[in-house]
């Protein structure tokens, strides 16, 4: 199975060879993050009107985690096109952090689109970080399909507890690596590499569970499931929300 996984990856990636070359070159990334925040604003629209119910379901008991000042803090990590302001409750203070500036633009139609929530600012850098959020000063953080393309799982969850204050809560939901015995598993092996350098770094084999279960969370409320998505590499999903 092993040298078959071999042998396909190395025909993927011959086929692919154009886009190695750029990224060898030093091109790639400068490409990809420019077109990426185009397709992920159509991708979203899709995966928010399939995933909806699951969401809802998610994000339900967010009001729970309101702080002492009786507004809901809230700190989104890789907030990308803002896909996820509709779900968030009236009022709810938002903070954005993202690495990629060319988000910015399809945050401020976000922003405009939900009126219902405060937005606070948006923050240029990586979740392995954010010293730019002052350590217990967020109820809430939320990240939704980034565990799969973070450099450091463990480093982004230091910083998740960092900021959050005592009793806060982080909240994901992840595409992950599907059980080893399935044929979508054997797939996402052989399409990894070229997935990793078309989707921006988004990796299809994480097994994002095994960060969070040892991460330093006094709660853990996971749950996998089969995403109901057009595209099968991407439905195994977890979902959540840990309690710090």
């Amino acid at each position: 199975m092993a040298l078959t996984i071999f042998i396909l990856r190395l025909a993927v990636c011959i086929l692919a060879f154009p886009m190695y070359l750029l990224d060898f070159l030093g091109l790639w990334n400068w490409i990809c993050k420019q077109w990426f925040p185009y397709f992920l604003a159509r991708f979203t629209v899709m995966y928010n009107k399939q995933m909806e119910s699951k969401k809802q379901e998610l994000f339900s008991n967010l009001r729970e985690f309101t702080g002492p000042s009786g507004k809901l803090s809230l700190l989104e990590l890789g907030c990308g096109t803002g896909a996820n302001f509709k779900f968030y409750p009236s009022g709810c203070q938002v903070t954005c952090v993202d690495p990629n500036p060319n988000f910015e633009k399809f945050l401020i139609k976000s922003i405009a689109q939900n009126r219902h929530l405060q937005f606070e600012r948006f923050i240029v850098a990586a979740g392995e970080n954010m010293h730019q959020v002052a350590s217990g000063s967020m109820d809430v953080v939320v990240c939704t399909l980034v565990l799969c393309s973070v450099k450091n799982q463990e480093q982004i969850l230091q910083e998740v507890c960092r900021v959050l204050r005592p009793g806060g809560a982080f909240y994901f939901m992840e595409h992950v690596a599907d059980k080893p015995s399935t044929w979508n598993y054997f797939w996402q092996q052989v399409l990894d590499p070229v997935w990793y350098l078309l989707f921006d770094g988004c990796n299809l084999t994480r097994e994002s569970w095994k960060a969070l279960e040892k991460a330093r969370f006094s709660k853990l409320k996971l749950q996998h499931l089969q995403a109901p998505l057009s595209w099968e590499l991407v439905r195994p999903h977890i979902y959540g929300y840990a309690v710090k």
